[in-house]
């Protein structure tokens, strides 16, 4: 999952460099959206392990 956020960052990036504002924007979004899940999915699978011990 990090390497889509990664893969979405830069694709905002090279957007933005060539002046593509709409692709940049929604590639950001995308790579945010992604990145947020990714961490609610870290913090669960934290709270699974500390509940199991």
């Amino acid at each position: 999952m990090v390497r889509w956020i990664i893969t979405f960052l830069i694709i905002a990036l090279i957007a933005a460099l060539f002046g593509f504002g709409g692709i940049a924007e929604g590639a950001a979004d995308i790579a945010k959206i992604i990145f947020y899940i990714f961490i609610v999915l870290l913090v669960l699978s934290l709270l699974s392990r500390l509940l199991r011990r």
